[in-house]
């Protein structure tokens, strides 16, 4: 699956610099320069997230480190492409996803906090986490877990507490918080199941669970579990 898809980008990437050839050095850099969507992806996040103290080489050796050791990241970004693509209605080509969308983007920089976290870099991790909510405006704790087939349509303003955990599947627009209530202590954020979608300016407090297939409306304020495949 990633080998079709990377070479569906190179045919893309290939037809943007004949539509616009102002972007042909962008996206030569970002995607025609490179033999697969692991360093693809590497280079992009890494320029986006390097900063005066910390280098993009050194961000992309994190990244291509991440990838080497756990094949499983790339595996989950393909499936988070495939998911915008399917889901996005303002989405007609799976180019723009990895170059320009910041809800996709912001995942897989999750991914590499998430990483170091296991690896015992928390510090690292937190720097990352840090760099995810300054560039991208969306703030995820590195401990979160995150499954596979995520779309965070416009993401800005995202937040997702320590003992999250999203399921396979799952939509999130801009806005959304999947916090803790202030009332609990260890395992105290909510549990979205596969296929949950959560409208934006949702927010979900508290250790509960939203069920498989669900859909939390736009600026709803929910605090006890929600049963699959209700609204």
């Amino acid at each position: 699956m990633a080998d079709e898809l990377w070479q569906q980008l190179k045919n893309e990437a290939e037809e943007a610099i004949q539509q616009e050839p102002l972007l042909a050095g962008y996206v030569a850099a970002c995607v025609l320069n490179h033999n697969s969507l692991e360093t693809a992806l590497s280079f992009i996040l890494a320029n986006k997230l390097s900063d005066d103290v910390m280098p993009a080489i050194t961000v992309r050796e994190l990244f291509d480190n991440a990838f080497s050791t756990s094949p499983q990241i790339i595996e989950f970004a393909t499936c988070d492409i495939t998911a915008v693509y399917e889901r996005d209605p303002a989405i007609s080509s799976y180019l723009p996803v990895i170059l320009y969308l910041k809800g996709f983007l912001s995942i897989q920089v999750h991914r590499l906090s998430h990483f170091l976290w296991n690896n015992d870099r928390r510090d690292l991790a937190l720097f990352i986490q840090s760099r995810n909510s300054e560039v991208f405006g969306v703030d995820i704790h590195p401990a979160c877990i995150i499954g596979k087939g995520i779309m965070f349509d416009h993401a800005t303003g995202i937040v997702i507490g320590e003992t999250s955990v999203i399921e396979d599947n799952v939509s999130i627009l801009q806005q959304v918080t999947l916090g803790g209530t202030g009332n609990e202590q260890g395992d105290r954020h909510p549990k979205i199941r596969t296929g949950v979608l959560i409208a934006a300016s949702a927010t979900v407090l508290g250790n509960i669970e939203i069920g498989e297939g669900a859909k939390i409306g736009a600026g709803s304020v929910v605090l006890t579990d929600v049963e699959a495949h209700t609204t």
